[in-house]
């Protein structure tokens, strides 16, 4: 079913107003979308199954037939805090993270990190909204303004990880295995491409953010990224 994005102003009296230059543009050019035919919109909270009523120029009129609550988010709050990567890995990393269902995404200016973040923000926006439409979502994943790792406030989170890949001990699944109940937010903290330095990882296990194993592979950033919010979305 075709999806929009929607904010509560744009709802009155059972009608919800499409407003947006680029979904009008969507519904009208590439889906020849007419009055009558059944579309779906989300505006962070609910799910809405409406009926278009009206096609015109600048707005698209559609009336609600059903709201539905958010089915599709995880009772968990999961952030994943990632190096930033360059290009299209960051971008490939957002997406896939927002279809997964994390929460939020930090970017993190790390030691090793070397991607240029110049007016990256808006584009990392519109990848969520894309991928919100995409994967049947009803929240968008918020996306901070980048960060320093010092800047994160990691006593906030009751589980907070950061794979490494001289890690021995501790496996994802352990750790997993020996917590004695269900956290409620959990952080996880991925570096670059060419990993962590060393005194950035002692500075987060001083801080209690615990290392984990994620095998005797070396993953490329994006694809731990996307492996480690996979795991922690389908066990909690």
């Amino acid at each position: 079913m075709i999806s929009v994005i929607i904010s509560k102003e744009n709802i009155a009296n059972e009608i919800i107003e499409i407003v947006d230059k680029n979904d009008i543009n969507h519904l009208k050019n590439a889906f020849r979308i007419k009055t009558g035919e059944i579309i779906r919109a989300v505006d962070g909270e609910y799910e809405y199954i409406c009926e278009v009523i009206n096609i015109d120029k600048k707005i698209i009129e559609a009336k609600i037939i059903e709201q539905n609550e958010d089915r599709f988010s995880s009772k968990i709050y999961i952030e994943a805090a990632i190096g930033i990567l360059k290009n299209d890995k960051m971008d490939l990393t957002i997406q896939k993270l927002t279809e997964i269902g994390i929460t939020k995404i930090t970017p993190l200016l790390t030691k090793r990190g070397v991607a240029k973040i110049t007016e990256k923000k808006d584009k990392w926006d519109l990848i969520v909204r894309e991928a919100t439409k995409q994967c049947q979502a009803v929240k968008l994943v918020e996306i901070s303004e980048p960060k320093k790792i010092g800047e994160l406030n990691l006593e906030e989170y009751d589980l907070a990880i950061v794979p490494y890949e001289c890690e021995e001990e501790n496996s994802l699944r352990n750790i997993l295995n020996k917590l004695e109940s269900k956290p409620k937010k959990v952080l996880y903290i991925v570096g670059p491409e060419g990993g962590f330095e060393k005194e950035e990882i002692e500075f987060l296990k001083a801080n209690g953010v615990i290392p984990v194993s994620l095998g005797k592979r070396i993953l490329r950033a994006e694809t731990a990224s996307i492996i480690v919010g996979g795991v922690l979305v389908n066990e909690f």
